[in-house]
């Protein structure tokens, strides 16, 4: 009976392993910020609208979401495409950029000046615990929060452990949508030290308070300093972690 019972756990074990092989995100995503010339933002709406984001799809590229920060000084517009691969990427983006389609809506929308004076790209891979990242509306309205953690040398893996473990049970249980999860492929700048995810509020309010909760759960409290006893602080550097209320364009597949 041993021996069955045994056997039955390895089969079980390795069914799982397999089955989490299976499921494993492993596209490869980018976020890309635009920051655009005063008074021109709404040119460069336009032409995503209009154009860029079909010829996107097009070339195999796809859509996740477009947002604007709800406090937007800069003219910035943040997005996030997913490939197959690197390689698809970059044989995506070639055949984007050598498309007359593209070639004709560029050069029409800068009749009167540039779009873009500053273009920033960086590749991410998802988590094992991010929930299915897939483009869609939510049922209700509501805002994203794009955060950026900055790890203490080292302990990227422990601050991914916490999530794992408890932060995304807890961000859900205090009424946070957990959107997406990435890190940043390797060979990039601070690729062993960052965390970027997603969070989705019905307000910016509500957002506040969920937080204010959370930061008050005794099971936060014990999950946080049992991590930072382990690596003998905390898990993130000073002023290491960022906050961006972003709010979905008009032709964003992600509202």
């Amino acid at each position: 009976m041993r021996e069955m019972m045994l056997g039955i756990g390895l089969f079980l074990g390795t069914s799982a392993t397999m089955h989490a092989a299976e499921s494993a995100d492993t596209r490869c995503y980018e976020l890309r910020v635009y920051t655009a010339p005063e008074g021109k933002l709404e040119a460069l709406h336009a032409r995503f609208r209009d154009h860029t984001c079909k010829l996107f799809e097009k070339h195999g590229m796809t859509n996740v979401g477009y947002w604007v920060p709800l406090e937007n000084p800069e003219n910035k517009l943040y997005y996030v495409l997913s490939y197959p691969t690197r390689e698809a990427r970059n044989k995506s983006w070639s055949a984007f950029m050598a498309d007359p389609e593209w070639r004709a809506a560029y050069v029409a929308s800068e009749k009167e000046g540039k779009l873009t004076s500053k273009v920033e790209s960086r590749f991410l891979q998802a988590t094992d615990f991010s929930p299915a990242i897939a483009p869609g509306p939510g049922k209700e309205p509501r805002i994203f929060e794009l955060r950026t953690y900055t790890c203490t040398p080292g302990n990227l893996d422990r601050l991914l452990s916490r999530f794992r473990d408890h932060t995304c049970a807890l961000f859900a249980k205090h009424g946070m949508t957990n959107w997406a999860y990435w890190t940043l492929e390797k060979g990039q700048p601070g690729a062993e030290e960052t965390l970027i995810y997603l969070l989705a509020h019905p307000s910016q309010e509500a957002c506040t308070a969920s937080f204010a909760a959370f930061r008050e759960d005794p099971d936060w409290q014990k999950a946080k300093a049992a991590s930072e006893a382990a690596a003998g602080g905390s898990l993130t550097t000073p002023d290491g972690v960022k906050s961006l209320f972003l709010t979905p364009t008009d032709y964003s597949r992600t509202k």
